[in-house]
C-alpha cells in the first residue's frame, strides 16, 4: 500500500506538469489561433496526454520497465485508457461547466482534469502499466505444459 501512495504522489508530480501543458496549450489554441472551446480541449487534452506517458514511463512507474515493443503496446493502452478517460471526461464536463453554466474555461478545465485524475491514475496503475509477464520461449514453453528439460 506504501508503494501505491509513493506512486500516487508521483502520478500527480508528473500530472501537475500536465495540468501546466493542457491549459498552456488550452488558452493558446482558444485565445491566440481563435480556436473553438472544445476542439481546443480536445487537442490540449492530447499533448498532455502524450507529454504524461512519456513522464509517467520515465518517473512514475520506472520500475517497470519494458523494451520498445511494451513501450508501444502501453502508449497504445495509454491512450485507450487514459486518453479515453481525459478526451470524454473533459469534453463532457467543459460542456456542462464552461457551456452550459457559463464558468471560465480555464476553472472549468482545472475541475475537470480533477475529476479525471482518479480514473486516469486507476488506468494507468492496474492497465497500463500493469506488470507484464516475460515474453520469452521459456514462459511460452511453461504456460503451453512442454518440459524443456
Amino acid at each position: 500500500m506504501r508503494t501505491l501512495a509513493f506512486r500516487w504522489l508521483r502520478f500527480n508530480l508528473v500530472g501537475a506538469l500536465g495540468i501546466v501543458i493542457q491549459l498552456g496549450s488550452l488558452a493558446i489554441l482558444k485565445d491566440v489561433l481563435g480556436v473553438q472551446y472544445l476542439a481546443a480541449t480536445a487537442l490540449a487534452v492530447e499533448l498532455a496526454v502524450l507529454h504524461n506517458f512519456v513522464w509517467h514511463a520515465r518517473f512514475t512507474w520506472k520500475d517497470r520497465p519494458g523494451g520498445v515493443r511494451v513501450t508501444l503496446e502501453r502508449l497504445f493502452r495509454f491512450h485507450l485508457g487514459n486518453g479515453l478517460i481525459s478526451i470524454a471526461g473533459n469534453l463532457a464536463l467543459m460542456r456542462v461547466l464552461a457551456g452550459g453554466l457559463g464558468l471560465h474555461y480555464l476553472a472549468a478545465n482545472v475541475i475537470s482534469i480533477a475529476v479525471c485524475s482518479f480514473g486516469n491514475f486507476a488506468a494507468s496503475e492496474w492497465f497500463v502499466f500493469r506488470g507484464e509477464e516475460p515474453r520469452s520461449s521459456h514462459a511460452f514453453s511453461k504456460a503451453a505444459g512442454v518440459d524443456e528439460g
